[in-house]
This record gives C-alpha cells, sequence and structure tokens, in this order.
C-alpha cells in the first residue's frame, strides 16, 4: 500500500476529516473530531510506512503477538492504540480492516447526538 491508497482509503469513510494539528508532517484522519489514525508523513518518505490506529485491547494484544510489525501506540495510549508498519508482514487487506476496525471502535465512542449527526450526513 503506497500512502495515496492509505489517504484515499481513510477519506472513503463517512464524516472523515483530515488535518494537522500537531506538526507539519503529522497526518491525522479523524471521525467527527476524533482521531482514528495517524501517520507521519516524514516516516513515509524515509520509506517507514507506518500508521498509528486505535485497537480493541484485547485484540490490541493478540495482534501484537502474531504480527512483528504490529506494536504499541507510538506517543500514544499502547493499550488502545498500535503502530502498524505496512508492506511487511501486515497484508494491505489486515491493513485496510484495521483501519476499519479504529474508525468503528471511535464511532462507538461517539455520544448518541455525534452519532445520529454522522448517519445524517
Amino acid at each position: 500500500m503506497n500512502i495515496e491508497e492509505l489517504h484515499d482509503y481513510c477519506l472513503t469513510k463517512k464524516g472523515v476529516t483530515e488535518n494537522f494539528p500537531f506538526d507539519d508532517v503529522t497526518l491525522v484522519f479523524k471521525v467527527m473530531g476524533k482521531m482514528f489514525a495517524l501517520v507521519g508523513l516524514d516516516s513515509w518518505e524515509k520509506g517507514e510506512t507506518k500508521i498509528n490506529l486505535k485497537c480493541n485491547p484485547e485484540r490490541s494484544l493478540e495482534l501484537r503477538e502474531q504480527y512483528e510489525s504490529i506494536n504499541p501506540g507510538w506517543h500514544m495510549n499502547k493499550k488502545h492504540w498500535n503502530t502498524v508498519t505496512l508492506n511487511n508482514d501486515v497484508s494491505d487487506k489486515l491493513a485496510f480492516e484495521l483501519i476499519d476496525h479504529s474508525y468503528e471502535l471511535i464511532i462507538k465512542g461517539l455520544t448518541k447526538k455525534l452519532q445520529e449527526e454522522l448517519k445524517a450526513m
């Protein structure tokens, strides 16, 4: 997967916006103002194809045991976030599933009002 595919896939999700809230190299994808994916563009330029994604804590542990390229989230709550290095032992299919999982976790955590606003989009 390349950065354009990742970018385009994240933006296909309902209610998603992108911005650079921290600096000019950390691209953040949000749904209803809540982060679900973070990408260090400077890392991608160096060939380090990493993305931070939210994950169910139990599933996080399983994934970290199963895949060498899935580690506790860099600069994130390590219980709830993973740093996933793409194009190694993580297939594009799994990467898309993990993006979907992160997005869905954020939606489940939204207030009912925000969930209704998202549905209405």
